[in-house]
This record gives C-alpha cells, structure tokens and sequence, in this order.
C-alpha cells in the first residue's frame, strides 16, 4: 500500500457494552476518513462465558488458548459471528464503511498448527487447534479494500493450506500483519494502561532487554508476554512504530490510530 496503514488490534473487553461500542466505531470512522485503518479484534471474555454455558473448561498457557475441537467450534461461532458482526453494525451504524472478514478470506492471515508451547513455566504444551502466522505476501484483499475506502474489521480465526480451520491469538495475528502490510502504526488496545511496572505504573517505552526483564521476572502477566512478543515481531518485520495503549477511553485511542502522542501509553521500540 502507497499509504501506509495503521494496524489496530482491540481487545474483546472493549466490545462488549454499547456505549464503548459506539465509542470506538466513531474513532474508527474518524481515523479510516485520513488514513487507511485495518481492524482486528478478540474476544476472550465471551468465548469463556460461551464455553461455561456448555460446560467446556477454559485452558490458557501464557495468555494462549488450548483449543480442542470443541472449543474450536465456540471460538469460530462467537467470533466470526457475533463478536465481528454487532462491531462492523456499530461502525457502519455511525457512517464507517466496514467489511467483516476472518483470517481465512482469500489470504488475509494464512496459518499453519503451532509447534508446542514452551511456557514460561518450563513446561511444554500442545496447544491444539491453534494456528500461527505462515509466511505471506501482503494481503491483497487488504489492499483492495482499504484503497475504496473500506475498514477491514478481522476475527482472529484462519485456515491452513489445506483447509483446517484454527484459533490464533489475536495480539500474534495482528502482529504478523502488521509485518506484513509494513504499518505505519501498529495499536494494540486493550483494558490497561499500556504495559505496567512493578508499582502498576505505565512504562512509557520499552526495548528488547527491558521487555525480557518483565517477562522473567513475571512483571507481564500472561495476556500482556503475548501482546509485546507480537509488537516485536511487527517491528522486525518492517512496521514503523508500536504502541500499546488504554482503549477505555476513546481519546486516546483516536490519538493513538491518529499517530499521536497520548497518556497510559507504552511505545515498543526495537
């Protein structure tokens, strides 16, 4: 792409009231009106209130879901259906032009089964039915939809080569994309004040060594290793800039899109 995308990955905690709802569809809107905007989002909390209803226990190692057949079925149905449908609604609802997709469609996010876990705790897992990015070509698809103005809006669901579906953990997919599409900004969004210290601080910048110290010394909790392993993998891969940031409020969420600086922000650089 000529112009340069930004990459915005929203945690599902941020999707599920209205208001909120409502909130970052207008940022979106405002933000793909200047620059071209690819959206991708999870879901995690009503996956495990889905998996409750049917009585499937949640399994989880170092923020990555341990996804049996079963549960694969629940992540596919809650969201590339309900989660990605109600979100493209909203932003269309307040004059955006957003296109639902998962990482399946017609080589938006290729994957292939992730090689066993080696968890932080030493231990190695099988995660199941998950995926990992395979290596891609910039999206066409992407390419083509953000050039008429369109939103792509992506479920962190995709396929392998030979047709099997798998769960990827949104924070990697959008990573990987944002790799792969070169972004002038990736945005990871979520329920926290950027990344957070020892005293619940937010660190306003981080590299490689400091990054390693937070996660062997158990500072970054589960949710938070997946989220800066996939902001280092964006940057590797030729993304100019990466922030995590507080989505809570959509300020600074459209500042953040907006290639602004703002609060509860942390910038990872290389």
């Amino acid at each position: 792409m000529k112009n340069r995308p930004v990459v915005l990955k929203l945690g599902g905690e941020l999707l599920e009231g209205p208001g909120t709802l409502t909130a970052i569809a207008k940022v979106i809107k405002r933000a793909s009106a200047k620059r071209p905007l690819i959206v991708i989002h999870g879901g995690g909390r009503e996956i495990d209130a889905a998996l409750a209803q049917v009585g499937i226990p949640k399994r989880q190692v170092d923020g990555l879901r341990v996804t049996d057949p079963e549960t694969l079925d629940i992540v596919v149905s809650v969201l590339a259906g309900s989660i990605n449908t109600r979100f493209v609604a909203a932003i269309n609802s307040v004059g955006g032009k957003a296109v639902g997709l998962t990482g399946g469609d017609a080589g938006v996010a290729p994957v292939k089964k992730a090689a066993p876990h080696k968890a932080t705790s030493g231990d190695t897992v099988d995660l199941g039915m998950v995926g990992t990015p395979d290596k891609a070509p910039a999206p066409a698809l992407l390419a083509l939809l953000c050039k008429a103005g369109y939103v792509p809006v992506i479920a962190c669901i995709s396929a392998s080569k030979d047709g099997k579906l798998f769960n990827v953990n949104a924070d990697t997919l959008a990573g990987s994309l944002a790799a792969r599409v070169k972004a002038k900004r990736l945005v990871i969004a979520g329920g926290t004040a950027g990344v957070l210290d020892k005293r619940g601080q937010t660190i306003p910048r981080l590299n490689s060594t400091q990054i390693a110290k937070l996660v062997t010394s158990g500072t970054a909790n589960a949710g938070m290793v997946a989220k800066l392993t996939a902001c280092q993998a964006a940057l590797k891969g030729g993304a100019s800039s990466v922030v995590i940031v507080d989505g809570r409020q959509a300020s600074r969420l459209a500042k953040a899109v907006a290639l602004e600086k703002t609060t509860a922000t942390s910038r990872v650089v290389k």
